[in-house]
Formats: structure tokens, sequence, C-alpha cells
């Protein structure tokens, strides 16, 4: 079996509200509910699990019913949980609301409790965190359990990962050392606030992260597709155009699309071209993980959305 993808971060529970009709302010709004597991790091690790990359979780769970549930399906999919925290009291939750097209209009996190990640938990755990191919991490951990990873990541000369998640998680990484950082994910949103206030275009802020020493960053544009740039060059990729059900986990699949092919060897573009399709497909069913995909048939996909 070849070294595992092990993922950092937070597994919730995602609770969605879809609005049947156009959102109003400060009065109700009709709506239908589902509830799925979810958590950026748990929902990468569940979608490369699926997608059969050997799969290893560090993560936060509660005692109660949902964190059992989310133990299990994570479990049920292929990945191992042995290195994370089981913590009294309730499981972490995403709440979100989503307009009719299936974008979001707003969120609420609670209970993530992915501050119990310490570094001195991570050390616990050098024994197998040595053994990854790549270390994903999610922005909802600490800067100083990021910032631990970061020096192991230099010293083992295992690829590290961050992906962002939001804006608010993502502001903390403004004035933190990242030289040496493999990857960092951001959409337009959160971009900006990984940079100094001096940084005001994209293309100013592209070069001040790289300036800081990240060697890849990957821009995430929605629906006017991506960009990836390093210090030698930047490749670009339109999106599909797709009817979006549920934008939830759309971004959490890209990069579980972009690592698999990282995983198979693949180019800069060809996994650029395998995120976008994943991504795709999520955005056309309910909840964040593509469970009607296996590797054989997500590869295969890749020529219907971009037909050489």
């Amino acid at each position: 079996m070849s070294n595992p993808v092990i993922c950092i971060g937070a597994s919730l529970v995602d609770e969605l509200f879809h609005a049947t009709e156009a959102m109003l302010m400060a009065t109700t709004n009709e709506a239908t509910v589902t509830k799925t597991v979810g958590g950026v790091s748990r929902n990468i690790a569940h979608q490369l699990a699926v997608l059969g990359v050997p799969v290893e979780l560090i993560s936060v769970f509660g005692d109660d019913s949902d964190g059992d549930w989310l133990q299990q399906v994570s479990h049920d999919a292929g990945v191992s949980t042995k290195a994370s925290i089981i913590k009294p009291g309730l499981s972490g939750k995403y709440t979100g609301m989503l307009n009719v097209d299936g974008s979001m209009f707003s969120a609420f996190l609670t209970n993530s409790a992915v501050g119990l990640l310490t570094p001195e938990h991570l050390e616990k755990h050098q024994e197998l965190l040595q053994t990854a191919s790549y270390i994903l991490a999610d922005a909802n951990i600490s800067t100083a359990a990021a910032q631990w990873l970061l020096q192991f990541s230099k010293t083992s000369n295992i690829p590290f990962v961050i992906e962002p998640v939001s804006v608010p998680p993502a502001k903390k990484f403004r004035n933190e050392n990242l030289d040496g950082l493999f990857l960092i994910t951001p959409n337009e949103d959160e971009l900006p606030v990984l940079c100094s206030e001096k940084a005001f275009f994209t293309q100013q802020q592209i070069n001040e992260l790289l300036a800081r020493g990240v060697q890849n960053i990957w821009l995430h544009n929605g629906k006017h597709g991506s960009a990836l740039y390093n210090k030698e060059k930047t490749i670009t990729l339109h999106a599909p155009n797709i009817a979006v059900v549920d934008c939830t986990g759309a971004g959490d699949g890209s990069l579980a699309g972009f690592i698999l092919g990282m995983h198979l060897g693949y180019t800069e573009l060809e996994c650029l071209k395998l995120a976008h399709t994943l991504s795709a497909e999520i955005l056309q069913v309910n909840g964040a993980i593509a469970t009607h995909l296996s590797q054989e048939k997500l590869l295969q996909l890749v020529a219907k959305y971009f037909p050489q």
C-alpha cells in the first residue's frame, strides 16, 4: 500500500437549510433541510478514501451520538481515525443556509473544538505523520499547530497543504511564517486576508505569498475556474458549466481531486482538470461527498468536462 494522505482538522455534522424562495432578511424563510457528514478535513479524507487513496484523519469528535455517527461513516468509507481525539460533550456542527440556486447565504460553525489538536498532540503522533505522502490541514486548526506541521514538513520533506476554509480562519495566517509551505488554496475572498494591506491587487497578493516562501498558490474563482501560481509559471483552467444543486463541499472536493492527481503522478494541469471534474460532480448532488464515484469513473469523466 502507498503512503497515506494525512488530513488534520474539523469533523462536523452538516445541517443545510435550502431556501425554497428568495431569502428575506429578519423574517421567516421557507426551507427544506438535509443532514450529512461534514468538516473540511473530514470531507477531503472521506472523498479520497472513496477514490481509493489511503487516508488517516486526525480530528476531534464529541462523545455524543453525532460523534459516533461521524466516526462510523468515516470508518465505513475507509478513513482511519486512530490518532483523533474524543472529547466530552457535543460534536461540532456546520449549519448552512443556502439560496434557491444552491449558493451560500450564510453559515454557522459551533463546537468544532479543533483547538484540541495542539502541537503536543501532533508530536505524540510523529511516527504516524512520518508515513505520510502529503499532510493537509484546514485553517480551523490553531496557528501553533500549523507552525508545528510546517516545521515537521520541512525536516521530513513531506509536502504540507493548508486549506483556508473561509475568511475568519484564513485571517489568522496573515502574519504567520509560511516559508516552505507546499500549497495554499484560497478563493478570491480568502486571498486578500492572507496578505498585507499593501497588496491590493490579485497579482500583488500572489507575489507576496510567493515572496513569503509559499511554493504554490491555487486560487479558486468559483464559476470562473481557478489558477495555479508558482515562481515558474501560472496555469489557468475554466470551470465546467453545470446546474448547481448544492455548493457545500465543492472546494473540499476540488482539493481532494487535486491531491488524487498528485497521488497518481499527474501533471499540474491534469491535476486541475481532475479537481474541477470532481468539484462539478459534487455541485450536482446534495452533500459534500461524491459517493457515486469510483476512481475509475472519475478519471473517465474528465473527458466529459474537458474534451480534447
